[in-house]
């Protein structure tokens, strides 16, 4: 959480303090942006087109909104334009295995199976669910802080989430069973 006085500071043109609280949001803009988009050199694009956007309008930035809200509200709007601008490849990456010790190995490679089949599950939603379920459950938002970021009814996130979550558990079970395909 970035500091309310180091955000002042920023505001108020001191170079090193919006430095500071750039590095500090990165990691959470870069991670809302894979989570939408699906792939690692869209979301670093996103990410960067965020975090240059945060650097060019923290002096609009507003104390009435939470930061961390105003700044997720910034990437979900770049990444919405991406999708605007094409139809985003939602390929999940393979990810690589780092596995410790040999100890544990099958559990290891369960939670990888089960992590991936998350990832695209979540990769495969609609463009509105997906948004929800990243902010919701991968960046620990309230759903007044979606609805905020999101400028959408607090009813329509609840609605969201609902049938996102009956999706996802929908894919879980096919994938479980081996059914999805690509």
């Amino acid at each position: 959480m970035v500091e309310p006085e180091l955000i002042k500071k920023a505001q108020n043109g001191d170079r090193e303090a919006l430095v500071q609280v750039l590095r500090e949001i990165e990691t959470h803009i870069y991670r809302t942006a894979y989570y939408i988009l699906g792939n690692e050199h869209d979301a670093m694009d996103a990410a960067q087109e965020a975090l240059i956007k945060v650097y060019s309008k923290i002096h609009l930035y507003e104390e009435k909104a939470l930061f961390k809200t105003w700044t997720q509200r910034i990437v979900t709007n770049v990444c919405i334009d991406k999708f605007r601008k094409k139809k985003p490849n939602v390929s999940i990456e393979e990810h690589e295995m780092v596995l410790k010790d040999n100890q544990d190995v099958e559990k290891e490679i369960l939670s990888t199976f089960v992590a991936k089949d998350i990832e695209e599950a979540i990769a495969k939603l609609p463009e509105h669910h997906r948004m929800v379920v990243v902010l919701r459950y991968l960046q620990d938002f309230s759903y007044n802080e979606i609805s905020t970021s999101l400028d959408l009814p607090l009813n329509t996130v609840k609605s969201y989430l609902f049938r996102a979550r009956q999706q996802l558990q929908k894919l879980l079970h096919e994938y479980q069973k081996g059914g999805v395909q690509g």
